[in-house]
């Protein structure tokens, strides 16, 4: 067990003198998306209507170019979040709220019902309605 972990910090430590550019990249990606998330979600938590899980969706509205320009960053900006919240889940950050805001943006088939699911988690949940607290909002209301 000891050779192993011995073995383990001599790979990294040679990896970090190998790859210092590489290693020092993935600190700054995780500082800036640390510091972005603890920015972005609560912004957006507080941002959105209590009623916004229980509510009919709006489908059917035709799309014209900025309509069409605006779901596109929207999708991007989604995935980044998506890839970010992941990373989160070894990184510091938040990456279950991340992750919940990600899918929130990206538009695929079921997205309402995985977005329920991830928001009925108890720990993401209680994040929400925490953060909702702090800045006078309602907790969200959720489907039974």
């Amino acid at each position: 067990m000891m050779d192993s972990l011995a073995a383990a910090w001599d790979w990294l430590a040679s990896a970090f003198e190998e790859e210092q550019a590489w290693v020092a990249w993935m600190v700054g990606v995780s500082v800036v998306t640390f510091l972005g998330s603890l920015i972005a979600v609560p912004i957006v938590v507080v941002a959105m209507d209590a009623d916004f899980f229980v509510r009919p969706e709006k489908r059917g509205i035709p799309l014209n170019p900025l309509r069409l320009l605006r779901r596109i960053l929207k999708n991007v900006l989604g995935w980044i979040l998506l890839v970010a919240g992941l990373a989160m889940l070894l990184l510091p950050g938040q990456g279950l709220l991340t992750i919940a805001l990600g899918v929130g943006l990206v538009d695929f088939p079921g997205k309402r019902k995985l977005q329920i699911r991830i928001v009925k988690l108890g720990k993401v949940h209680r994040s929400i309605n925490w953060i909702r607290k702090k800045a006078d909002k309602p907790p969200l209301e959720l489907p039974r």
